[in-house]
């Protein structure tokens, strides 16, 4: 076998190998820049559309894991600085995208998407000086921008630039013309700085724009009115009105004016007109309602004027809206302050089935309820409260008051318990709940737990007329504990020396002690008055005591006729005996 080039006779392995190593090496071709350029120049694209898809998915950290890593290969891409600040910024990362937005611009200073960029940032950091720089110099480089003249004027407001900001609002006009939206604005800035006369100048621009325009004379009568020019501001309004005799609003702003005037019937019947009209928005309605409620006195029937007219827009607004819930709420609103009791319940109830998320509606339905003695619409009525608010004590308490009505003492002590467990942090209404557990557990035969929640409702209030009155006689019906309920009932009639039920509780008590003579002084007082036959009964049951056999089946025999009596009065009138 020959030799080959570069090789000699008796050459080593180690320096054969060495040879061919470098002959491979010369033969080897040099790397083509052109070429590696290219394949970077594609790499860097292939990111960058990447990002941009992750950027559109609002995968916004891949989309600026893609963007970085073409800006690594591609640093002074205008567009790719211009989209690594817009996701940044996306991703609520302002600070981040600040320097990318900066770059855009010196990169590619005629593209405006990259200023627009750069100015919002800025305004979002509250830099508005710089941002106003920004926009300057694209409205003034950069021709056909002239739109951005109106963000511009913005940022000039939000500084209080306003001898800037009408500066450039002249630019604008300059450029398109008469704009509803700027001369608004103008107006604005001159009210501002407490240029009236150039105000109601551009007002009369507004309106000389378009005489057809009702919402015109409008604004120039609010700008009237708020400078106290009623006069001028009623002429306006009456401009308003001729071109729309229906409009509401114009209808409500010539009430106010004509109340300010002192002219009362001119300015109710405005807002009568007002309220009857269906396209004036129910929230406005609601506000003025709610406003004549917080003038009515206590009682409302106090001044039954102001009384009348807020009943009858209440009206006049239900008739406007029947399908609002907030329609027959504040309707019944005015009807409970007027003492009208059953139609504002029955408002309250059309409220909560047009919408049943509000829960003072509930609660005021709920009290009507239990204040009219409904006792089968105040059950069914906490229980669909307490589905919609479980966690209001309010309605476990009438929940369990409803079922003391109906006298299933069980679940009303389970809901007056559970109700109270709820309240620890209110201690009123857990004297409440306690009021109320006393009742339930004595009907339960539970004497101990009503007496433990009587006695922790006087610790509260030693004088709670109810507890006195239903502890004390619950004691007489126990015949326990006799002198303490004596010494409770006489704290009742001396704090109520004139309520018949109270003066029957402690003459019971003094039966019960059998101080008999005590306890007929006490009847007499109310036993030949009253209408309740439990009362008269008791009367009848201490004339017996006391020998006068005769009066008492006398007033057993009318105790009967009253109705309320015990189940022994037909054998007492009978038998002409008593029966306990």
């Amino acid at each position: 076998m020959g030799l080959t080039a570069g090789q000699s006779y008796g050459q080593s392995k180690r320096q054969r190998k060495k040879a061919e190593k470098a002959q491979t090496e010369v033969e080897k071709p040099a790397a083509d820049p052109l070429l590696a350029d290219a394949r970077q120049k594609e790499a860097g694209e292939s990111f960058f559309v990447d990002g941009v898809k992750y950027s559109l998915l609002e995968e916004y950290d891949k989309a600026l894991e893609r963007f970085q890593r073409s800006y690594a290969l591609n640093p002074n891409n205008a567009a790719l600085n211009y989209k690594l600040a817009e996701t940044h910024m996306l991703a609520g990362r302002v600070n981040d995208a600040l320097p990318f937005a900066q770059a855009a611009v010196t990169l590619d200073a005629s593209n405006p998407y990259y200023y627009l960029l750069l100015a919002q940032l800025y305004s979002g950091s509250q830099k508005y000086d710089e941002a106003i720089k920004v926009l300057t110099k694209l409205t003034k480089d950069i021709p056909g921008t002239e739109q951005y003249l109106f963000n511009l004027a913005d940022l000039y407001l939000a500084k209080n630039r306003f001898d800037d900001a009408l500066k450039t609002y002249e630019k604008i006009e300059k450029q398109y013309g008469f704009i509803e939206e700027v001369s608004f604005k103008k107006q604005q800035i001159y009210l501002k700085q407490n240029n009236l006369e150039k105000a109601l100048k551009e007002g009369e621009a507004l309106i000389a724009s378009d005489p057809t325009e009702v919402r015109y004379p409008l604004a120039q009568a609010e700008v009237l009115a708020n400078n106290k020019k009623i006069d001028q501001a009623i002429q306006f309004i009456n401009k308003a009105l001729n071109i729309d005799q229906n409009n509401a609003q114009a209808r409500l702003m010539l009430a106010e004016l004509l109340r300010q005037k002192g002219q009362m019937t001119e300015a109710v019947t405005e807002l009568r007109t007002a309220f009857s009209n269906p396209s004036l928005d129910i929230d406005a309605k609601v506000k003025i309602l709610i406003e004549y409620i917080r003038q009515l006195p206590q009682p409302a029937s106090k001044n039954q004027s102001l009384l009348n007219t807020t009943l009858d827009l209440a009206e006049q607004t239900l008739k406007a809206h029947p399908q609002e819930a907030k329609a027959y709420a504040v309707a019944a609103d005015v009807q409970n302050l007027a003492n009208k009791k059953t139609e504002a319940r029955n408002n309250y109830v059309k409220a909560v089935h047009l919408d049943n998320s509000h829960f003072s509606i509930w609660n005021q339905l709920v009290a009507l309820d239990a204040e009219l003695n409904q006792t089968d619409s105040l059950l069914a009525h906490t229980e669909k409260a307490l589905e919609l608010f479980p966690n209001q004590a309010v309605f476990w308490f009438y929940n369990g008051t409803s079922y003391l009505f109906k006298k299933n003492y069980a679940r009303a002590v389970k809901s007056l318990e559970y109700g109270k467990k709820l309240s620890l942090d209110k201690p009123e209404l857990v004297t409440q709940f306690n009021m109320r557990l006393g009742d339930g557990y004595n009907s339960l035969k539970d004497y101990a737990k009503s007496d433990e929640a009587y006695e922790a409702v006087l610790a509260q209030e030693p004088n709670n007329a109810q507890v006195l009155n239903n502890y004390s006689y619950y004691l007489s019906l126990r015949s326990q504990d006799l002198p303490k309920a004596k010494a409770l009932s006489s704290k009742l009639v001396a704090l109520f020396p004139n309520e018949e039920t109270y003066l029957d509780t402690h003459a019971w008590v003094l039966y019960k002690l059998k101080d008999y003579p005590a306890a007929l002084k006490f009847f007499e007082k109310i036993g030949t008055t009253t209408k309740n036959g439990t009362i008269v009964e008791h009367y009848g049951d201490v004339l017996y005591q006391l020998g006068q056999k005769d009066k008492a089946v006398q007033q057993w025999q009318r105790a009967k006729t009253l109705g309320e009596a015990s189940e022994f009065i037909d054998k007492k009138i009978k038998d002409q005996k008593l029966y306990e």
